[in-house]
């Protein structure tokens, strides 16, 4: 997909206003964007600065929704989830905040349906092997190591 080069910073402003309309965008998302359509770094400075104060821009809200969003839809764990956001250039205290929005109820919930989920596709005889595959599954997903063994613990006694 190729953007068109844009030249007028009113369509600019225009184009990324609806860009950031559509679903809650970060700093970073939006500096590529116009990184993309070949905009200079005053213009893109000043495009922000108008996003942010017209709050098409809040990396608080980028934050939660994509805390939430990224658990819920990809059941990610929160140390894929921060590692992702990190990525984007998002302050540790927006990422905090962000993952206060994930039960813990929930959060736990979810990796045991992923444990037996994964569980059930596993043919090994070997359950030390079948243990250590759930386990990369489950922290490949973002879920904290010492979660993940402790649930594969638990959950392997009944």
């Amino acid at each position: 997909m190729h953007n068109k080069r844009v030249y007028d910073i009113s369509i600019a402003i225009e184009r990324i206003k609806n860009y950031c309309a559509l679903q809650d965008r970060c700093q970073w998302d939006v500096l590529e964007k116009m990184r993309e359509w070949g905009l200079q770094q005053s213009t893109k400075d000043h495009i922000l600065e108008i996003l942010i104060n017209e709050k098409f821009v809040d990396e608080e809200r980028y934050a939660v929704s994509f805390c939430r969003g990224k658990f819920r839809m990809k059941n990610w764990g929160k140390r894929k989830i921060t590692n992702e956001l990190k990525r984007k250039q998002i302050s540790t205290i927006c990422i905090n905040i962000g993952l206060q929005e994930i039960d813990k109820n929930d959060y736990n919930q979810v990796l045991e349906k992923l444990f037996h989920q994964k569980k059930s596709t596993l043919k090994d005889k070997n359950h030390f092997s079948r243990k250590t595959k759930i386990a990369n599954f489950l922290i490949q997903r973002g879920f904290e190591s010492n979660l993940v063994w402790d649930k594969i613990r638990e959950l392997s006694d009944k």
